[in-house]
């Protein structure tokens, strides 16, 4: 059996409800989310089942680079990770945050016209799992809560099923 697959925590983003989410340099992160975090809509955002919403850095990155003004936080993620082979992220993936934090991916986000405005046309759906596969961010519940730091290790235990 190989390695766990890992990389970091590249940045903790929290709001008072809606985007941009801001850096923190640490927060503790329970069953209902990132403290200090709060959804306008908590029927469509939040919870038990979506309590933490993760995206790459590299994916970031690559969406910058194609003209969209895009930066960590700017599209509701709350943890910024970089160095995870996202193509091997999906439903039931697994990630060990720092030393204590144990995730479970639930679903890939659904993209809304609350973060048009950071992509070239209003084009939000080009972070849309449907349509551009790879290219979204996911919403996972929390299997074991902790405080996470920026620069913490994230270790991607359980990889997509094929």
């Amino acid at each position: 059996m190989s390695a766990p697959a890992s990389g970091r925590v590249a940045q903790i983003n929290v709001s008072a409800g809606g985007v941009p989410k801001r850096p923190v340099p640490e927060a503790r992160v329970s069953e209902l989310g990132v403290e200090g975090d709060a959804q306008r809509n908590r029927t469509l955002h939040g919870g038990p089942e979506r309590a933490v919403c993760l995206f790459s850095l590299e994916r970031i990155e690559a969406l910058a680079a194609e003209g969209h003004d895009i930066v960590p936080g700017a599209i509701g993620e709350n943890l910024t990770v970089a160095g995870v082979d996202w193509s091997q992220v999906g439903l039931g993936s697994r990630f060990l945050v720092g030393e204590e934090v144990l995730l479970e991916v639930t679903r890939f986000t659904s993209p809304c016209f609350n973060i048009a405005d950071v992509f070239l046309g209003r084009e939000y759906k080009r972070v849309s799992q449907k349509i551009h596969p790879g290219d979204s961010r996911v919403c996972a519940r929390v299997l074991r809560p902790g405080r996470v730091r920026a620069g913490d290790p994230v270790r991607l235990l359980a990889p997509a099923s094929p």
